[in-house]
């Protein structure tokens, strides 16, 4: 026989459980809806970049910056965990991406690498943010790489999945082995009058393709990639898009305010902040072997390779990976 004071232990637990399943539901959704539900707007250089934020004001800040084609969205999960942290967060849309717009009709649509860094600077000039942790991947990792290559006082550590992504018109000049060309091969495709059209035309279509193959094993729903999707409806997207792949292999120009800079990184300039680089073990874009590059990275260093079929998108595949990186590399900067 079952004492009474068991069955009411019992009856608890059972209510308890009940009574917890909402609260969990509300902890599942709490990165979207705390964080990025709540979009803030500052005029910043060429643009009017939007962004979310999140953590203490008086954290240690942090800027994630994502790639093509994704959104802010691949930073929810660990938004969550730095903030919970105590860091404060900030992750903003790139040109082309969400609520980010140019200020003015007559700005080139320009998506050459050094314009978009000098977006995060412009961007970190207007939040007075000194100096911060930058972590990205895909664009967002090239733009990070680039800050902490030309603006080294700016960057006080670096997160950057696959590593060093910084290029050069002429060095893209050179081909590649047949495989790695094929692998590009929406490069090419941009470079046509009829791929321009072709991106118009199907850009969700494009983007979901891309994720599907530079994340094979990631098994994202519809609503997740719905979700990014939205950031696509820029007004700006297909025209920063396009202009990015085309100027890589010179078929477009970029603007002479940036000459200097691109001047710099045609010289492969080495990174000298703390720096931690990620790699997914089942990264299905194109990406430079970790061993290729470690040596672009001449202060403190890491590198780490997640597993568990990790794709291109690690920052949402792997939040806990990405977050852990961040603080790693902070504490190297120490």
């Amino acid at each position: 026989m079952i004492k009474r004071s068991t069955y009411k232990s019992m009856i608890a637990t059972f209510l308890f459980s009940v009574l917890a399943i909402p609260q969990l539901f509300a902890a599942q959704a709490q990165p979207d809806s705390l964080f990025y539900d709540n979009i803030k707007q500052v005029k910043a250089g060429v643009l009017n970049i939007g962004y979310a934020e999140a953590g203490p004001d008086g954290g240690r800040p942090v800027i994630l910056l994502h790639g093509w084609p994704y959104d802010i969205h691949s930073y929810a999960g660990v938004t969550a965990i730095l903030a919970a942290k105590g860091y404060h967060v900030f992750v903003p849309y790139l040109r082309g991406y969400g609520t980010t717009t140019f200020l003015s009709p007559a700005t080139m649509r320009n998506g050459q690498q050094s314009a978009l860094a000098a977006d995060i600077i412009a961007f970190m000039d207007a939040l007075k943010i000194d100096r911060a942790i930058i972590g990205g991947y895909d664009w967002g990792a090239r733009t990070a790489d680039i800050m902490a290559a030309l603006w080294p006082e700016r960057v006080s550590a670096l997160v950057s999945v696959s590593g060093y992504l910084i290029g050069s018109q002429q060095a893209n000049k050179a081909p590649l082995p047949p495989r790695a060309e094929l692998a590009w091969w929406y490069q090419y495709y941009f470079a046509t009058p009829r791929g321009e059209a072709g991106y118009a035309a199907n850009t969700r279509a494009f983007a979901k393709l891309i994720w599907q193959t530079a994340s094979p094993q990631w098994h994202f729903t519809d609503s997740t990639f719905n979700r990014a999707a939205a950031a696509f409806d820029n007004p700006d997207h297909v025209a920063v898009v396009i202009h990015n792949y085309r100027w890589r292999l010179g078929l477009a120009t970029g603007e002479k305010q940036y000459d200097a800079l691109e001047e710099k990184l045609a010289r492969s300039p080495v990174i000298t902040v703390p720096t931690v680089t990620l790699e997914g073990d089942a990264n299905g874009a194109p990406h430079p072997d970790p061993a290729a590059y470690a040596t672009k990275f001449t202060g403190k260093y890491v590198h780490h390779t997640i597993t568990g079929g990790i794709g291109h998108n690690l920052p949402e595949e792997a939040p806990q990976a990405f977050a852990d990186a961040i603080t790693e590399a902070g504490s190297l900067g120490r």
